[in-house]
């Protein structure tokens, strides 16, 4: 049986996973969290129970108090050899690549059928990695920006931010304040601040308007 950890913030994705899961034979949803922590703290838990642990974890990337991505890193840092799934509403072009390049075994939107859902699963969970083709189209267009040692024009602004750069980018664009992103991401004000002077400075924009109107004219907001 693969055991799986289900990592979402809304209980009715986790039950529906649950119950696509639940008809497969050869599949088992053993742990579910609803915030990045607390994903954390399952994962070490299970590793050290004598059960057999966790075979693939399935990760949100929009959770509460923590990240997806700051999981994945976090997991992969600590579980360097467990596959974790990313799962999102996010246009794939958005998360995809900078998912894989942390160490993520696959991404999956969650429009995804039942089949290819448990397809990915099996697939990461025998060590592969599972990349649909959009993905793979988009992957290859990144690895094209980033030959040679200078930036491409094609490359999209958004491109050279770092992790950190792109949630701040991310909050802000949708609406959120300094002060509400410094409590989300655990920074201080100051430095989201610091964040938010680089973004501006790497997309050209003037403002935080400017910031959400690059984000809706790359279709970089969630679906």
């Amino acid at each position: 049986m693969i055991r799986v950890l289900i990592c979402d913030d809304h209980l009715i994705v986790r039950q529906g996973i649950k119950q696509i899961l639940a008809d497969t034979g050869d599949i088992v949803v053993v742990e579910e969290a609803d915030n990045g922590p607390d994903a954390i703290r399952k994962t070490r838990e299970a590793s050290v129970a004598g059960a057999g642990g966790i075979d693939v974890v399935l990760m949100d990337i929009a959770m509460p108090h923590r990240d997806g991505l700051d999981v994945l890193r976090q997991l992969k840092t600590e579980f360097p050899k467990l596959p974790v799934l990313m799962l999102s509403t996010y246009p794939d072009k958005q998360y995809a690549v900078r998912s894989l390049k942390l160490g993520a075994a696959g991404y999956l939107n969650k429009s995804a059928d039942s089949e290819q859902m448990s397809a990915a699963i099996r697939k990461v969970a025998g060590g592969g990695l599972f990349i649909t083709p959009t993905v793979a189209e988009h992957m290859a267009s990144a690895l094209g920006a980033g030959v040679g040692t200078s930036r491409t024009a094609d490359e999209p602004l958004h491109d050279r931010l770092s992790h950190r750069e792109y949630q701040v980018f991310r909050l802000l664009a949708a609406g959120c304040s300094v002060g509400e992103i410094a409590e989300q991401l655990v920074l201080s004000p100051n430095t989201v601040s610091t964040y938010r002077a680089r973004i501006l400075e790497k997309t050209g924009a003037r403002n935080d308007v400017g910031l959400a109107l690059y984000a809706v004219r790359a279709d970089l907001m969630p679906l």
